[in-house]
């Protein structure tokens, strides 16, 4: 997310949600290193639940590929295709079947309707617009105001930020959502043993305060736009 680089005290109200962010990550990258050495009794990999539990929800036309990179693990609504990590794909550990699971649980909110998924997927294209132009939008607003200008760049740049705020919280019950499932399909499946299902819901965990804290630097970049706006009144 594009950052204003405004030297004024407004940058105070930044600093939790930003510290908040930096904890969030590394809650994440120390689960996953945890258990991402943790091999599961059942010893079936990422790629292999994912196919399995598809499967079993009657959606075996969703393919599952393996991506690159780190931890890029997602789910593809427009070609139906989930893509996993080499490392998820290919492990049988705990933080890989979690996350495979998970992808799997945003397959099947799609396959079902799940609203809040639809209305994320149709929401992205103006979060997408919002992400790249509500900052400069914005700041052109902020400097040409100074000098007796309109208003209007500011504004717009508050209202193309805020679709981008909406978007993150419209994905908070989305992921949540597939997490409670990827746990619920993980054990219902029998792919984890009882006193394995902790690592596998630790990361998941882990991973959903990330979203929370997205969520959280938007808000607060778009309250502080508010409070900068409010001043040239």
């Amino acid at each position: 997310m594009p950052l204003m680089f405004l030297p004024d005290s407004t940058w105070l109200l930044v600093i939790p949600a930003l510290l908040f962010t930096l904890w969030a990550q590394s809650r994440v990258n120390s689960a996953y290193a945890k258990y991402s050495r943790v091999r599961a009794r059942s010893g079936i990999t990422g790629a292999q639940a994912a196919r399995n539990l598809l499967a079993a929800a009657g959606l075996g036309h969703v393919a599952v590929q393996m991506g690159q990179g780190h931890l890029t693990d997602h789910y593809d609504p427009r070609k139906r295709v989930i893509r996993l990590s080499p490392e998820v794909f290919q492990s049988s550990s705990l933080a890989a079947l979690g996350i495979a699971a998970h992808e799997t649980g945003h397959a099947i909110q799609h396959g079902k309707g799940y609203l809040p998924l639809a209305l994320r997927n149709n929401f992205f294209p103006l979060a997408n617009i919002g992400s790249r132009l509500a900052m400069p939008l914005f700041l052109i607003g902020f400097l040409f105001s100074a000098q007796g200008a309109s208003n209007f760049f500011m504004d717009l740049g508050i209202l193309l930020f805020a679709f981008t705020v909406v978007f993150h919280i419209i994905t908070l019950p989305v992921e949540f959502n597939a997490s409670r499932r990827a746990i619920a399909l993980l054990e219902g499946g029998n792919f984890l043993a009882g006193d394995e299902v902790k690592g596998a819901r630790q990361v998941l965990n882990a991973a959903a305060l990330t979203y929370l804290a997205a969520t959280a630097v938007a808000l607060v970049h778009l309250f502080r736009l508010l409070i900068l706006r409010g001043r040239r009144d």
